[in-house]
């Protein structure tokens, strides 16, 4: 006999069937956890929030890491934040796997979500045609003005979702609906340092010279990237950041006393100390 020889065809046995089966699936929804922890290699696991790219998702993540950092767990070396999942470096001598996932899963029990915003910054950025080759092209693609594409990409804030790609470079969205556009057909060679560009939902400054498929509509003076024996991004994820849009002449400027270490960028909320 077949399992489906033994189900109910119909009438009210068929209907009760049903309504057990519904609720079933109700309570394993209700149950679930709405997450899941992924093996990376022996040193390494991850915790996976989502399948998009959401600031409620980053918010758990950043939660999670912000939970596991304070916790102090022996044998965790390094929590990474993504779009939508957290990588957890561990040194499997000291801290097994199975014993950091069920840490993992002790602190997710009553994890406190919260979408309290970090540092806020306000970045200066040249928006001028001579260092922006793609504003007159995604302005072209959108319908829009050149200044109207200034103008809507600087108004917005931004969220800092991660950094990845190249050391400093943080993920900045959502870019307003106006301005989505697919990467470049054809990526540029190189760009300089500070370029500020586009893509899909995001928008970046980049940090070191690199090949890219962003559209580059500006660049800014701001070093992103401290290099050194231990190399510091300025941003870091869960940041917000607007972008306040400089002459060409203010950019050479402060591009001059960036060059010179004498461009000092703080954080809006960051307390200011009196004067002795």
């Amino acid at each position: 006999m077949q399992y489906h020889d033994v189900l109910p065809s119909g009438g009210p046995a068929a209907k009760l069937f049903s309504e057990n089966q519904d609720d079933i699936a109700a309570s394993s929804r209700l149950h679930r956890p709405d997450y899941r922890i992924l093996p990376a290699g022996d040193t390494a696991l991850v915790v996976e929030f989502g399948d998009c790219i959401d600031r409620h998702i980053s918010a758990k993540v950043l939660s999670l890491a912000h939970r596991l950092d304070a916790a102090q767990v022996d044998g965790i070396l390094e929590t990474v934040p993504t779009f939508r999942s957290l990588m957890v470096h561990f040194d499997p001598v000291t801290l097994s796997n199975a014993d950091l996932e069920a840490r993992v899963a002790e602190l997710m029990q009553d994890l406190q979500v919260s979408e309290e915003v970090r540092r806020v910054w306000r970045l200066p950025a040249c928006y001028d045609p001579h260092i922006a080759p793609d504003l007159d092209e995604v302005a072209a693609r959108t319908g829009l003005s050149p200044a109207q594409v200034v103008e809507c990409h600087s108004a917005t804030t931004y969220h800092v979702y991660m950094l990845g790609f190249l050391p400093g470079m943080a993920y900045l969205g959502d870019v307003p609906a106006e301005l989505d556009l697919p990467r470049l057909a054809t990526p540029r060679p190189n760009v300089p340092a500070g370029s500020l560009g586009i893509a899909t939902t995001m928008t970046c400054v980049i940090p070191l010279e690199t090949p890219t498929g962003w559209h580059v509509i500006g660049r800014s003076p701001v070093r992103f990237l401290e290099r050194g024996p231990r190399p510091r991004a300025l941003l870091a994820a869960g940041d917000r950041v607007t972008f306040a849009p400089v002459s060409l002449r203010e950019y050479e400027l402060l591009a001059a006393q960036a060059a010179a270490g004498a461009l000092n960028i703080v954080p809006l909320n960051e307390p200011v100390e009196a004067a002795a």
